[in-house]
């Protein structure tokens, strides 16, 4: 079995979008790149998420085409497999239609920066991309064209869910999960007031000292 490695970090970081409500049924996937030889692997199209192994993964080259597995990849393959190619840095992938987070990608709204939680992890509001069909490369133009724009790790596509990537898979995924936490607490203070920004100089501070001085 190709990079059973890659295949069981991918399978075992599935089970995170379901513990953190950002998935429904079968809905949603995770990829992750070889640094190495480049392939990628991916969750199957269609199977729940309490069913995937390891062995269920399947992996794929940069354009797509089936190097490992024996069932049908994400329907989202071409898209994670665009987004590699043209962002080199990434490693990881993650694709959601988390509840609140869509919300606002079906009224084609960015996330406003009003917390220092996402002015840590985003660096400014979570961007909204446009609209595009699933099944081809479309959708990866979108996204990249978006995130190039924004120091955010993650974006939403307009009427469709959430993007998110990362330097791993485990940190596109958590950019997945601050993405759907940042947008219950955004949606929620709608329903009180007004929402107060935070100046761009002091989200800019907070970024910063985020990425280069938090943590271990």
């Amino acid at each position: 079995m190709m990079l059973s490695d890659l295949r069981a970090e991918v399978c075992a970081l599935h089970a995170e979008l379901p513990r953190n409500n950002l998935v429904a049924w079968t809905s949603g996937n995770i990829s992750a790149r070889d640094p190495d030889s480049g392939l990628i692997v991916i969750k199957p199209s269609g199977v729940k998420f309490i069913d995937l192994t390891p062995e269920s993964m399947v992996v794929v080259d940069e354009h797509g085409k089936v190097r490992d597995g024996q069932l049908k990849p994400s329907s989202d393959t071409l898209t994670h497999c665009y987004i590699y190619r043209h962002m080199p840095q990434t490693q990881g992938i993650v694709h959601t239609h988390s509840r609140y987070a869509t919300a606002f990608a079906v009224v084609g709204k960015p996330i406003p920066c009003v917390t220092t939680a996402m002015g840590d992890e985003f660096g400014g509001a979570i961007p909204c991309g446009g609209f595009c069909l699933i099944g081809g490369e479309q959708i990866g133009e979108v996204v990249v064209q978006t995130l190039r724009e924004s120091p955010s790790p993650a974006c939403l596509l307009q009427n469709h869910g959430v993007f998110a990537i990362g330097p791993s898979a485990e940190k596109a995924v958590k950019a997945a999960v601050m993405t759907e936490d940042n947008a219950a607490i955004v949606w929620t203070a709608l329903q009180i007031g007004d929402l107060i920004a935070i100046p761009q100089a002091d989200i800019d501070h907070l970024h910063d000292r985020y990425q280069t001085l938090y943590g271990q």
